[in-house]
């Protein structure tokens, strides 16, 4: 029987998510489809987690706007979800919702590719922002010890943001905010206003955004010969691991990073 999964969220076009999974799903000759749901409501995602309950569907990645709304559904949490109040990851069994956040393990995987030799446990770090994905990020640099300063505009989501992960991380503004990091990431959706001359020789620099690849806050990191790491390792990165969990099987070893870029029309 083929063993359905997905993606959802709204708009869903863009995603890339059934062109990595689907990679996965080829080369470990599964008898499986991914494929994008949107739903446009949020009462059409609900149905759709009426056909997980089914069996119609074995799993479900989550993206924007109905992140919350999954996590709210599940009848069973990962400590990593709960860590961030919401689920990008969605698991059906027995009629029940099983959910999960592999977004900050995406984080993580990224910076272990792309930055190697960067060290966060008891060291400051900068996320930019205070929604989903900052909430993620968050989580899961103080989850690994590092001292997270959160910088946004409204002071008082950020607080609230702070409040929910716990005393690792803390509100800045200023320069202040930004004296001896050693990671800068960019979860907003729009290139921030940053001046890089705040940052150390040896801060690494991080966008979330993958579209472009080299936004225009990396291209200007890499100018001043700093490290960045780009979002698309972190969308593979939280892609394998909600594979595995809906498949039962190791992601196989193929590049699914040169097709993604290849779709992209992006060099590697």
């Amino acid at each position: 029987m083929t063993r359905k999964a997905g993606v959802s969220g709204w708009p869903i076009a863009h995603s890339l998510s059934p062109l990595i999974h689907g990679a996965w799903i080829a080369a470990a000759g599964l008898d499986a489809r991914y494929d994008a749901y949107g739903p446009d409501s949020a009462q059409a995602f609900d149905a759709l987690l009426t056909l997980g309950r089914k069996g119609e569907l074995r799993g479900l990645n989550v993206t924007a706007p109905y992140k919350e709304q999954a996590f709210a559904a599940a009848d069973q949490v990962s400590d990593a979800a709960r860590l961030v109040g919401s689920a990008n990851l969605l698991v059906f069994e027995n009629g029940r919702i099983h959910a999960d956040s592999t977004d900050g393990y995406g984080l993580m995987n990224a910076l272990a590719e792309q930055a190697p030799s960067l060290r966060v446990a008891g060291r400051p770090v900068v996320i930019l922002g205070a929604g989903g994905a900052a909430r993620a990020a968050a989580g899961a640099l103080a989850s690994a010890g590092a001292q997270v300063r959160i910088v946004n505009r409204s002071y008082d989501r950020a607080e609230r943001l702070a409040a929910d992960i716990g005393p690792a991380v803390g509100v800045s503004a200023g320069a202040a905010a930004f004296a001896d990091a050693v990671l800068v990431v960019n979860a907003l959706s729009v290139r921030p206003d940053l001046d890089l001359d705040l940052l150390a020789a040896d801060t690494v620099v991080m966008d979330m955004t993958y579209r472009p690849l080299e936004t225009p806050l990396l291209a200007a990191a890499r100018s001043r010969g700093l490290t960045g790491v780009d979002g698309l390792a972190m969308l593979i990165g939280q892609a394998r691991p909600s594979f595995e969990a809906i498949f039962e099987t190791p992601a196989p070893r193929t590049d699914v990073r040169q097709r993604v870029l290849a779709h992209l029309g992006e060099a590697a």
